[in-house]
C-alpha cells in the first residue's frame, strides 16, 4: 500500500508543468490581469494627498508582487555573506584559483565592453533624443544619485552586517542593505579563513551548515515565483500600460534591441567560439533567466542561477560559488552596459548637447570599471547617474526616463542573469574543468531544484 501511495504521488508530481513553463502562464496571466486592471480605472483621488487610489485588482496584484520581492531582499543579506565566505574557503582546494579569478574579471570586463559599444552604436543610430514626445517638464534630478566618491567610500562598511538605518516621516525606522559593504565583509572573512587555517573549521562547518539553511528557506520563497509574476507583470501593466512607453518609443527600442543583440548574438556567437552548444545553455539558464525578468532583480535570482550554472552547465561548484554571487553585484550588461550607453546619447541628444569621442570613450570606461557601483543600490538609476556626472550632462534628464523604467528593468535583469551564468561557463570550457557531459545531457524538469548536495567536481585547471 506505502508504496502504490509513493507511485501516486511521483505521478502526480510529474503531471505539473516545468518551473519555466510556469512562469510562462503567469507572464500571460499578468498581461491579462494588469489589462483588466488598468481598463477598470482608479477608485479616485486621496483629497489630502492628491494621489491617485489603485482599484482593488491593481492593489492586489501589487501587494501580490510585493510581498515576494520584500521575501526575496530579507534573505539576500544573510545569502550573501554565507555563500560567498563558503566559496572563498572551497577556492583553497582548488589548483590555479587566482588565476580562475583573474580570467572571471577580465571576461566580465570583455563582455561589458561590447555590450557598451553596441548600445552607443544604437543610440548614434536609432537617436532616440530626437524622436521622443516626453517634454521638458518631465525633466527631473533623481532622489538618489551615483559617484565616484559614493562608490569608493561605499566599499568601507558601516558595520559587519552592512546594514543601514533610515527614520520615515511617521518615527518609524526602517532597514536597508548595502550589497556592496556585505561583500567586502565576506571577501574579508572569507580571506581570514584562509589564513587562519585549522582554527577555523568550526566557523566554516557553520558556514555551511547555515547556508544550507538558508537556501532551503529560498528555495520555499522561490517555489512562489510563478504566483508572484502574475502580481509583478499585472502591476507593471496595469500602473504604467503603453501611454508612458509611445512618449519614449524610440528610446524603448533602442534599449530593448540592445538588449536583444547581446544576449541573442553577442551571447551565443561567444558560446560558438568556444565550443558550446547555444541551444543547452539557454535551456539549461532559463530558470534563471525568466525569474531575473519577472523579479527584477539579479540579487534575488542569485540562488538559483548559480544552481543551474552548477547543475544544467556543468560549472564546478567550487568555482560556481565564487563566479556568480561576484557577478551578482558587479555583472550587468544590462543596467550597467547598454542602458546608461543609450540613456547618456539621449539625454544629450534631448538637451540639444554634442558629444565628442572622449565622451564615448568615458561612457565605455564608466560601464567597464564602475558597474560595481550599482551592487549598494537598486536598480540602474546610479549607474545613469555616475555616467552623466562623469560626462557633465543635466541629471534632470533621469526624470525623463523613470516612468518606464520598470518595464525595461525587467530586460535589463534578464540580460544581466545571463552573463553571470555565461561567463563562469566560458571560463570553466577554457579552463577544461567544465563537465561536459552535464552540459550536454538532456534537461530534466526540476534539475536546477534538486536539494541534494553532491560532491563537488575537480575543478584543477587544465594547463595552460
Amino acid at each position: 500500500m506505502t508504496t502504490s501511495v509513493t507511485a501516486d504521488k511521483k505521478r502526480t508530481r510529474l503531471r505539473l508543468p516545468s518551473f519555466g513553463t510556469q512562469v510562462l502562464i503567469g507572464l500571460v496571466l499578468g498581461v491579462v490581469l494588469g489589462l483588466v486592471a488598468r481598463s477598470m480605472g482608479a477608485d479616485g483621488v486621496d483629497a489630502g494627498t492628491g494621489e491617485v487610489d489603485p482599484n482593488w485588482l491593481t492593489e492586489t496584484l501589487s501587494t501580490v508582487g510585493g510581498t515576494f520581492v520584500t521575501l526575496l531582499r530579507a534573505v539576500v543579506p544573510p545569502l550573501v555573506f554565507l555563500a560567498i565566505v563558503a566559496s572563498i574557503a572551497n577556492l583553497r582546494d582548488v589548483a590555479g584559483a587566482a588565476r580562475l579569478a583573474w580570467r572571471t574579471l577580465m571576461w566580465f570586463a570583455i563582455t561589458a565592453l561590447i555590450a557598451v559599444v553596441i548600445g552607443i552604436v544604437l543610440g548614434l543610430v536609432l537617436q532616440p533624443g530626437d524622436h521622443t514626445s516626453v517634454t521638458s517638464e518631465a525633466a527631473a534630478a533623481p532622489s538618489s544619485t551615483g559617484s565616484w566618491l559614493d562608490f569608493l567610500t561605499g566599499l568601507v562598511p558601516a558595520n559587519v552586517l552592512g546594514l543601514e538605518g533610515s527614520a520615515s516621516d511617521d518615527g518609524s525606522v526602517g532597514l536597508s542593505f548595502n550589497v556592496l559593504q556585505i561583500l567586502v565583509v565576506s571577501i574579508a572573512v572569507g580571506i581570514a579563513t584562509l589564513k587562519v587555517g585549522e582554527a577555523a573549521e568550526p566557523f566554516l562547518a557553520f558556514v555551511r551548515s547555515a547556508l544550507a539553511v538558508v537556501q532551503k528557506v529560498l528555495w520555499w520563497i522561490i517555489l512562489l515565483a510563478p504566483i508572484a509574476t502574475v502580481g509583478l507583470l499585472g502591476n507593471a501593466v496595469a500602473s504604467y500600460g503603453w501611454d508612458a512607453l509611445g512618449s519614449l518609443g524610440m528610446f524603448t527600442v533602442a534599449i530593448y534591441a540592445g538588449l536583444a543583440i547581446v544576449i541573442a548574438g553577442v551571447y551565443p556567437a561567444l558560446l560558438r567560439l568556444n565550443g558550446l552548444s547555444v541551444r543547452q545553455f539557454f535551456s539549461g539558464a532559463w530558470p534563471a533567466i525568466s525569474l531575473a525578468f519577472v523579479s527584477r532583480s539579479s540579487i534575488g535570482t542569485m540562488p538559483v542561477t548559480e544552481s543551474v550554472t552548477e547543475r544544467n552547465l556543468g560549472v564546478p561548484r567550487a568555482y560556481a560559488s565564487f563566479a556568480v554571487p561576484l557577478g551578482a553585484t558587479t555583472k550587468m550588461d544590462g543596467c550597467a552596459s547598454i542602458y546608461p550607453a543609450i540613456s547618456a546619447i539621449f539625454v544629450a541628444q534631448f538637451f540639444g548637447l554634442d558629444l565628442s569621442i572622449t565622451d564615448y570613450v568615458l561612457i565605455a570606461f564608466v560601464s567597464v570599471i564602475g558597474s560595481a557601483a550599482t551592487a549598494g543600490v537598486t536598480g540602474a538609476t546610479v549607474m545613469l547617474t555616475l555616467t552623466l556626472s562623469t560626462l557633465g550632462l543635466p541629471l534632470e534628464g533621469v526624470g525623463l526616463l523613470l516612468a518606464i523604467d520598470p518595464i525595461l528593468d525587467m530586460g535589463r535583469t534578464a540580460v544581466n542573469v545571463t552573463g553571470q551564468a555565461l561567463v563562469p561557463t566560458i571560463v570553466a570550457k577554457r579552463e577544461g574543468i567544465l563537465d561536459q557531459s552535464t552540459y550536454d545531457a538532456p534537461r530534466g524538469r526540476e534539475a536546477w531544484r534538486e536539494d541534494a548536495d553532491t560532491d563537488a567536481r575537480d575543478v584543477t585547471p587544465a594547463a595552460a
